[in-house]
């Protein structure tokens, strides 16, 4: 049960011992996440969460991490409002009957966050489940990572958030069209729009990237920032495509960062 944003090498650590688990009960392995962000909903704060995933994404990442069943909660505020037993009782036992939970040892739940882990181990005799700590130095671990993972993305440090993730950070992004001069002067370059506004947006620079356009791979280099040699005024984010020529406005494509290699310089 949990949030799972970047799906990194600390998130992937649980879920094999959840598949394990699940192996040894003859069982099949189910994790439960929640949309929008629970923080969206109960925090008192009105900030915009960036995320390392979208939910699309995430649904790929943990599809591809070999999990039986992903439900998706809709975190709403009746949802964040039901008593700890209640959460218990009609949530976790009454929709999924589960053999075991593996939650976290500061795992807290229901309204005013009144239910933790004791009061989880309390009621597996109740419902007969078992109950699996993760330790503090693991869940500590994971935090650590997905604060390293933003920090570094928003930093251009590309190198740093693609070792804590296990894979190339990745964005997808719709062409639209832009100023033309790329192709004026022979490097014709596709403007990116995101598609997800809480979708986190990597720091300005020049970046080596691959992209997935239509299903074909193709390398390329990335421009993040505000242009200073045609005196740009708004952040714009723009992929030249090597021995590529077709016109995909409209399209969405997906971008993987593999490489940050300098900050924007202004030219003659």
């Amino acid at each position: 049960i949990g949030t799972f944003d970047g799906v990194h090498l600390g998130h992937r650590q649980i879920i094999e011992n959840l598949k394990e688990e699940a192996g040894k009960a003859n069982g099949e392995s189910v994790i439960i996440t929640f949309h929008p962000h629970p923080r969206k909903v109960v925090s008192s704060v009105i900030t915009g969460v960036r995320l390392i995933n979208t939910l699309p994404e995430r649904i790929e990442l943990l599809e591809k991490a070999g999990i039986d069943h992903l439900v998706i909660v809709p975190f709403t505020d009746f949802f964040a409002n039901q008593t700890a037993e209640a959460y218990i009782h009609d949530f976790l036992v009454g929709k999924f009957k589960p053999h075991s939970i593996i939650i976290g040892y500061d795992h807290r739940f229901g309204k005013e966050r009144a239910g933790d882990y004791k009061m989880m181990e309390e009621k597996a005799t109740v419902y007969n489940y078992k109950l699996k700590e993760i330790p503090e130095h693991v869940l500590n671990a994971i935090k650590v990572s997905s604060t390293n993972i933003r920090n570094a993305i928003l930093h251009s440090n590309i190198d740093e958030a693609n070792n804590f993730l296990g894979y190339d950070f990745f964005f997808e992004g719709e062409v639209f069209h832009g100023d033309k001069i790329g192709r004026s002067i022979g490097y014709p370059t596709a403007n990116l729009k995101s598609t997800d506004e809480e979708k986190i947006v990597l720091g300005d620079g020049i970046y080596a990237v691959y992209a997935d356009v239509e299903g074909k791979n193709y390398k390329g280099m990335m421009s993040i920032g505000f242009r200073p040699t045609v005196n740009g005024r708004t952040r714009v984010t723009e992929v030249n495509l090597f021995d590529f020529n077709q016109d995909i406005y409209g399209k969405t494509i997906r971008v993987y960062v593999k490489k940050y290699l300098r900050s924007e310089v202004k030219f003659n």
